[in-house]
């Protein structure tokens, strides 16, 4: 395995977190939500997660009358996903070239 390859990070739920966050600044909970189409406490959840790993941070702000949260990669969460993508793309880079290459016909009985 790529070790580059992060096992905590590709959890779907969490790889698609870091996924919406890496080309934004601050994502609105709601939003992300939406985007990824989980439930608020499966979303906190893993948001929790990402959050104890250093992965993102978390701010919670009061507007108007509602309390709004808003997710970002931290500098690390962003450098762990663009290794883990990396490792992601050479895994299927090789996967690729595998397939590509001419298999030997195989004699009757072998």
């Amino acid at each position: 395995m790529d070790p580059s390859f992060d096992e905590f990070l590709h959890v779907p739920a969490r790889l698609s977190i870091v996924a919406m966050l890496a080309p934004a600044d601050w994502v609105d909970f709601g939003f992300l939500r939406d985007a990824i189409g989980t439930s608020d406490s499966a979303l906190s959840k893993q948001i929790s997660a990402l959050a104890d790993a250093g992965y993102v941070a978390v701010r919670k702000d009061q507007e108007r009358r509602a309390r709004r949260t808003y997710v970002r990669l931290t500098p690390e969460g962003r450098q762990a996903f663009q290794r883990h993508a990396a490792a992601l793309e050479r895994i299927v880079a090789v996967a690729r070239t595998q397939a590509e290459r001419p298999t030997p016909d195989r004699e009757p009985g072998a």
